[in-house]
């Protein structure tokens, strides 16, 4: 799910007044579970040596007792004793408050379907294994839960704001792609990356993309695409380093500040940037001309 969905109107039938649904495990069918399995082999293959170690650590709370798409309810029992999280069923994108509500309250919402065969490696809508085998091992971190919580309460009061926008791109380059400094050097912890075979090789390796030390208000700026491959990419020093920005930065006067300046282009290098690589943006131009 991400945190700038825009939905509006009423839960669908079946839903809760939350839009929580029933995940139905009963309901997958061999083939849905095959798919987790193979999504899940060649990712978990992929990533040591690529993913945080927050991320791998917390990859275990995926290895349940059934096989195949985790059961939400059991899945959340370990969630909950590890950070007090737990996973809730959505039919697919919800309303804005409602997503942040579910944030600041420690639930994290998922789809409960799976993409097919043919969309292994590109599904438009986040579906149960993005949700799931990208979001939740780093709900298992408890500085990075509180991180999630913190957000969801920053996106309660950035609807107040009408600065959903900028709170989105927030999100965007550090839930969904973001980057983090370790001792090995770089690695990956954003859901949109270590979901993704290609992202999770592209963002660490590619030499197209920019890479940029985190700066919140630089990231506020920045427009991102939804599309394809990111052009820049932003690397936090620590998750501590991240909460700690999080919780002690005043929103408001921050919001009033970025509505005077332009917004970035998503392949910018401006003044002040700490670049820790600057991108040739040849994948994006060659995309361009194909």
């Amino acid at each position: 799910m991400s945190a700038d969905t825009h939905v509006l109107g009423r839960p669908p039938a079946g839903a809760k007044p939350d839009w929580t649904i029933p995940q139905d495990w009963a309901a997958y069918t061999p083939e849905d579970h095959a798919t987790w399995d193979l999504l899940f082999a060649r990712q978990a293959a992929l990533l040591p040596g690529r993913a945080s170690e927050s991320w791998l650590r917390g990859l275990d709370v995926l290895k349940l007792s059934k096989p195949g798409i985790p059961d939400f309810g059991e899945l959340s029992d370990r969630l909950t004793k590890a950070t007090g999280w737990q996973v809730v069923a959505v039919p697919g994108l919800v309303p804005d408050a409602v997503f942040f509500d579910h944030l600041a309250n420690r639930r994290f919402v998922a789809g409960n379907f799976i993409r097919r065969r043919d969309q292994l490696d590109y599904l438009q809508e986040p579906d149960v294994f993005h949700d799931v085998f990208g979001h939740v091992p780093m709900l298992a971190d408890p500085v990075f839960a509180d991180y999630m919580v913190a957000y969801g309460l920053g996106g309660l009061r950035a609807l107040e704001y009408g600065s959903l926008t900028r709170l989105a791109r927030l999100y965007w380059y550090t839930v969904e792609f973001g980057l983090v400094e370790e001792a090995g050097g770089l690695r990956i912890y954003g859901s949109g990356i270590v979901s993704s075979k290609g992202e999770s090789i592209f963002a660490l390796d590619d030499p197209s993309p920019n890479r940029i030390g985190f700066d919140l208000k630089r990231v506020m700026r920045t427009d991102y695409r939804i599309d394809d491959y990111q052009q820049s990419y932003f690397v936090i020093p620590s998750f501590e380093e991240l909460l700690r920005v999080t919780v002690e930065t005043d929103f408001a006067p921050l919001y009033a500040a970025l509505d005077g300046l332009p917004d970035l282009a998503v392949d910018a290098i401006v003044d002040g940037d700490r670049v820790l690589t600057r991108g040739t943006q040849a994948y994006a131009a060659g995309k361009r001309r194909g």
